[in-house]
């Protein structure tokens, strides 16, 4: 019998340590959201994690295609896989929208210039052009912005908070996977790999 307790929390200390270390696996994860047309996945990188309920949160900005799928549908799905350990953590999420409000400007206020000059850029995410651009400041390119001139980014900036409805564990083994998941945000059940 396997301790699948000990192993979700092992698991949620390496989200929680993936928020600092951007050589952690988990640092960066795929947001899987639902379009007008086709479902849609994209990488995304961990910025901040709950535990009690789970919930994980990243930065968007708020032109982005996802943010305006979040807005049209909350429910979502979080992807995160170790390839060395072989764990794919899957989440079902609820996603909320923090924009212009005392959570974005929290975050805002500890968001590095370097990061900050990401919202900046003239174009919504996914715009077609006739040519490429960094979709940054061009004065920007090779440093970070004045704090002052950085504020004005801030008007793209949201910060998004994805609480978890349902967990699925996969520990990937040669005799035999371990797969277990976090029913109603209380109870570990085995799931058949």
């Amino acid at each position: 019998m396997h301790d699948i307790k000990n192993i979700y929390n092992q698991e949620l200390e390496c989200l929680e340590s993936a928020v600092k270390n951007g050589k952690n696996p988990y640092h960066t994860f795929t947001l899987a959201t639902k379009s007008s047309n086709f479902p849609e996945a994209r990488t995304v990188v961990l910025r901040d994690v709950d535990r009690e309920p789970l919930k994980i949160y990243f930065n968007a900005d708020f032109r982005s295609p996802k943010v305006e799928e979040l807005k049209n549908n909350q429910l979502c799905s979080a992807l995160f896989y170790d390839m060395s350990r072989r764990i794919q953590l899957r989440f079902k999420c609820k996603g909320k929208l923090h924009y212009q409000n005392e959570a974005s400007i929290r975050v805002w206020e500890n968001t590095p210039l370097q990061s900050r000059k990401c919202y900046m850029g003239p174009y919504s995410p996914s715009t077609p052009l006739d040519k490429w651009h960094p979709n940054i400041p061009m004065e920007y390119l090779k440093t970070d912005p004045e704090r002052e001139h950085s504020k004005q980014g801030y008007i793209n900036f949201t910060h998004i908070e994805l609480e978890v409805l349902e967990s699925d564990i996969l520990q990937l083994h040669h005799d035999g996977h371990i797969r277990f998941g976090l029913r109603n945000g209380k109870e570990l059940i085995y799931l058949s790999p």
